[in-house]
C-alpha cells in the first residue's frame, strides 16, 4: 500500500552489506509485517475509527513537526489541497475500512488480501487510466493475484470466512490505489517525509472527527494494556521506525530490492498470527497466498533483460507510503 515520490533521485545500490542495511530490512520486513496483528489486537477492544485516528494523528504530527524542525518549508496552499485529497482517499477511506474489517478477519488472512495492493495499482494504471502499456507479464500478475483472493474467499469447505469484511479490505486497497494514481501529478512538497507526515496528520484528524460524530467513544470500554501496546506499536514501530528505515534503504539499495517487503510482509503476518495469536492457517490459505505473492513478484521483479523501470519504483511507493497497514 505513489502520489509523492519518496526520493527525487535514482537510488544507488549498496556496494557492501553492513549491519545498518540488515537492521533496516529487518524493520520493513518484521515491523511492517507485525502491523496486521497489532491492528487486530487493537480493534478487538478499541473502536476502529478511533484506533486508526489515534495512530495517524500522533504519528503524522510527530513526523511533520520533526521535518519542520529539520528545516523543511510549510507546504503551499496548492500543496495542502493535494495533501488533503490524498489524506481522504488514501488514509480516511482506506484505514476506516481496514480497521473496521479486522474486527472480523484474522490478521494473516488480511495480510494476504492486502498483498494485492500493488497488483490493484498497476491494474488501474493499465486497464482504467491507461497510464502504463499493456504487457502480458502484467496481465498474468493481475490474474494470479485476484485468482488467489477468489480461491481464498469463495469455497464450500473449511472454516467460515467473513466474506463481506474481506471484500471491504479489497475495497480499501482499491481506494488507496485510486488515490495513488490520481494524485501522482499533483503539486507536492519536496520532502516525502514531510508529505507523508502531513497526510497522516490530516487523515488522522478526520478519522477522529468521524469517530466522535458516529458516537464511538460513548460506548468505548476501558482498554487493556495489550490493546494499548498494540496502538503504541502502530504509532512507533509501524508508522515511524519502519518508514524511516524504508526511506533510508531507498537511498542505498535499488527500488526492486526494497520492494521485496511486499511479498515478505504477508509471510511474517501469517506466521505471527499463527504463533502469537493462535490463528488458523489452512492449506487453502497457503495456496492462495502463493498465487497472490507470485503475482506480486512478477510485478516487482522485471525480466533480467529489462531496465529497472520507473513504474516499479512507483508501485513500491504506492504500496509503502501507506506505512504498511
Amino acid at each position: 500500500m505513489s502520489i509523492f515520490t519518496v526520493i527525487s533521485s535514482v537510488p544507488r545500490a549498496a556496494r557492501t552489506l553492513d549491519v545498518r542495511v540488515i537492521l533496516a530490512f529487518a524493520a520493513i520486513y518484521v515491523l511492517w509485517g507485525g502491523t496486521f496483528l497489532a491492528i487486530r489486537v487493537a480493534v478487538l477492544e478499541v473502536p476502529p475509527l478511533y484506533a486508526s485516528g489515534v495512530r495517524f494523528f500522533i504519528a503524522g504530527g510527530l513526523l511533520y513537526l520533526f521535518m519542520r524542525w529539520r528545516g523543511e518549508p510549510v507546504p503551499s496552499a496548492v500543496q495542502w489541497r493535494g495533501l488533503a485529497f490524498a489524506a481522504l482517499s488514501m488514509f480516511v477511506v482506506t484505514y476506516a475500512a481496514l480497521f473496521w474489517a479486522e474486527q472480523y478477519v484474522a490478521s494473516g488472512l488480511t495480510s494476504i488480501i492486502e498483498a494485492t495492493l500493488p497488483i490493484t495499482t498497476i491494474a488501474l494504471e493499465v486497464f482504467v487510466f491507461r497510464q502504463q502499456p499493456f504487457r502480458w507479464r502484467t496481465a498474468t500478475a493481475v490474474v494470479l493475484g485476484f485468482a488467489g483472493v477468489a480461491f481464498l474467499l469463495f469455497r464450500d469447505d473449511g472454516p467460515p470466512i467473513a466474506v463481506v469484511p474481506c471484500i471491504v479490505i479489497l475495497v480499501a486497497g482499491v481506494s488507496w490505489s485510486i488515490g495513488a494514481v490520481l494524485t501522482r501529478t499533483l503539486p507536492r512538497p519536496r520532502s516525502a517525509a514531510l508529505a507523508a507526515g502531513a497526510q497522516m496528520l490530516l487523515g488522522g484528524a478526520v478519522l477522529l472527527v468521524l469517530s466522535a460524530l458516529t458516537g464511538e467513544l460513548h460506548a468505548w470500554p476501558a482498554i487493556s494494556v495489550r490493546a494499548g501496546l498494540a496502538l503504541l506499536y502502530l504509532v512507533t514501530a509501524g508508522s515511524l521506525v519502519a518508514f524511516t528505515a524504508y526511506l533510508w534503504l531507498l537511498t542505498r539499495m535499488s527500488a526492486t530490492r526494497v520492494a521485496s517487503h511486499a511479498y515478505i510482509n504477508p509471510l511474517v503476518a501469517v506466521a505471527l498470527g499463527y504463533f502469537a495469536a493462535g490463528e488458523v492457517v489452512t492449506p487453502r490459505m497457503l495456496f492462495a497466498a502463493a498465487l497472490v505473492l507470485t503475482g506480486v513478484v512478477l510485478l516487482l521483479t522485471p525480466p533480467r533483460a529489462a531496465r529497472p523501470a520507473a513504474s516499479i519504483r512507483r508501485l513500491d511507493h504506492a504500496h509503502t507510503e501507506n506505512l504498511a497497514r
